[in-house]
C-alpha cells in the first residue's frame, strides 16, 4: 500500500492553485469541475507522477473548524521537504510569503513555517 493522494483544505481553490503553482513551484496535475467546486491536484515539479495534493474546498463546516483550529494553535496542516531551507526561505520571503517561524534547527532537521494565504500553516523541512 502507498499514499497516492492527500488533501489540504483551502478557503479559495483558485487562489490556492495560484499560490501552490506560481509561488511554491508545484505543477497542476488535474483540474476537473466537480459540482460547484473543482477537483484540483498539484504535484512536485521534481516528481510529476508522485503523490498528488488535492486543494480541497473547506466548504464543509467541520473542515473549516479543523482548519481554523490548527492555525489558531500554530499547527501546520502538512509538511514539504526542501533541499536548502535557507535558500527556499529567502526565495519565498522575496515573493512576499509570510513566515510564522523562520528556519530553526531542531535536532538533525531545520524547519520553518509559512502561511499559505489560503487558511493554512505549512511547515517546510530540510533533513
Amino acid at each position: 500500500m502507498k499514499i497516492i493522494v492527500t488533501s489540504l483544505f483551502v478557503e479559495d481553490q483558485e487562489k490556492a492553485l495560484k499560490f501552490y503553482t506560481e509561488t511554491l513551484g508545484f505543477v497542476k496535475k488535474h483540474d476537473v469541475p466537480s459540482g460547484k467546486f473543482r477537483w484540483i491536484t498539484v504535484v512536485s515539479s521534481e516528481n510529476p507522477n508522485g503523490i498528488e495534493l488535492v486543494l480541497e474546498p473547506n466548504d464543509n463546516p467541520t473542515a473549516k473548524n479543523y482548519q481554523t483550529s490548527l492555525v489558531a494553535q500554530g499547527i501546520p496542516a502538512t509538511m514539504f521537504g526542501v533541499e536548502d531551507i535557507q535558500n527556499e526561505y529567502k526565495r519565498l520571503s522575496d515573493c512576499g510569503v509570510k513566515f510564522t517561524m523562520k528556519p530553526t534547527k531542531m535536532g538533525d532537521f531545520t524547519i520553518a513555517v509559512l502561511d499559505d494565504t489560503c487558511g493554512n500553516l505549512i511547515q517546510i523541512i530540510q533533513k
